[in-house]
């Protein structure tokens, strides 16, 4: 589960920077070099998220609509950055109880 929530991180943050500094150099500055730059390595990354989706969704046991809508969060600039903080994370086993409850 960690390499899903490095990637859903990564590909969430190259979304970011390629809508809000790439693009406006590229046609404010006319400077596209950074649309070419984080352009490749925004799509290895959205790519890379689409298959740890299927990853995650075997590990974490999503149903379908959990899947779907994780999928669609690939398009949306901040959404992974939710799918990986709110579902990213193994539901806990077991409740552990305080140590001052505990019996010595």
């Amino acid at each position: 589960m960690r390499a899903f929530r490095i990637v859903s991180i990564a590909e969430a943050t190259s979304f970011l920077v390629l809508l809000l500094v790439a693009m406006p150099l590229k046609y404010a500055g006319d400077a596209p070099l950074g649309v070419q730059v984080m352009g490749p390595i925004h799509g290895i990354l959205f790519l890379a998220y689409v298959g740890m989706v299927f990853v995650a969704r075997e590990q974490l046991r999503w149903d379908i609509k959990r899947t779907v809508v994780a999928l669609i969060a690939s398009v949306l600039p901040v959404a992974p950055f939710l799918v990986e903080h709110y579902w990213a994370k193994p539901a806990e086993r077991s409740v552990v109880e305080p140590a001052e409850n505990r019996a010595a």
